[in-house]
């Protein structure tokens, strides 16, 4: 059975389309949806049932943490712990924005979600569509690309279709997304004060470099 192709307005997500998409992430399912960057894969990150599908789906290895899509900065506070002021000034320069930060995840998280690991990555995307969604549900949703390991990540819905369309029941047609290189990443998680650039996308080093000074 192929997924159901859901077109969603980009800019101003109409109401009941996201309901539908709200309605089938609390069925614990996983839906392809468009973000800034790439596409992704939303699940509820407190359902661990739809959570393993994100790992089977995308044969991704169980130590690997996901990371998840936030509406607005003040959830970060509600899912996450040790915030301090670098966390703040990053997320008040770059978010909503392709940044991609990492901190210790909050007692409220499963420790699934954060591959035992402890640590959580997080994101406000610079998109309608998802922050649409996460409002609605009232949770975080999961956000990694909608893609296949080593195959490339989407920036349409078609390339979703393609590739994870016989495996998941719906994908959100967002149209092209408004980027094609990945989001920066950040850690914060380390020792209080430390941070490191783990991977360069979409934001430039020295941006982040002269955000913490």
């Amino acid at each position: 059975m192929s997924a159901e192709l859901l077109r969603v307005h980009p800019d101003e997500p109409e109401p009941e389309k996201v309901e539908y998409v709200v309605q089938c992430l609390q069925q614990g399912n996983v839906v392809g949806m468009p973000t800034d960057t790439f596409y992704g894969l939303a699940v509820d990150p407190v359902n661990l049932r739809a959570v393993d599908q994100i790992y089977v789906l995308k044969s991704r290895m169980r130590h690997k943490p996901l990371s998840l899509l936030l509406a607005e900065v003040a959830q970060a506070y509600e899912i996450a712990r040790n915030l301090d002021g670098k966390f703040d000034r990053l997320a008040e320069r770059f978010w909503p924005g392709p940044l991609t930060v990492i901190v210790r995840a909050g007692t409220r998280l499963p420790l699934r979600v954060t591959a035992n690991t402890g640590n959580v990555a997080l994101r406000v995307p610079d998109a309608a569509i998802p922050r649409a969604v996460i409002r609605k549900l009232g949770l975080p949703v999961t956000a990694t690309s909608a893609n296949i390991m080593g195959a490339p990540e989407c920036t349409y819905a078609a390339g979703v279709r393609d590739q994870l369309g016989d495996r998941i029941p719906l994908i959100v047609d967002g149209g092209p997304t408004a980027r094609s290189a990945p989001t920066t990443i950040v850690d914060l998680s380390g020792a209080p004060g430390n941070w490191q650039v783990l991977r360069e996308g979409a934001i430039a080093t020295h941006e982040i470099a002269l955000a913490l000074q």
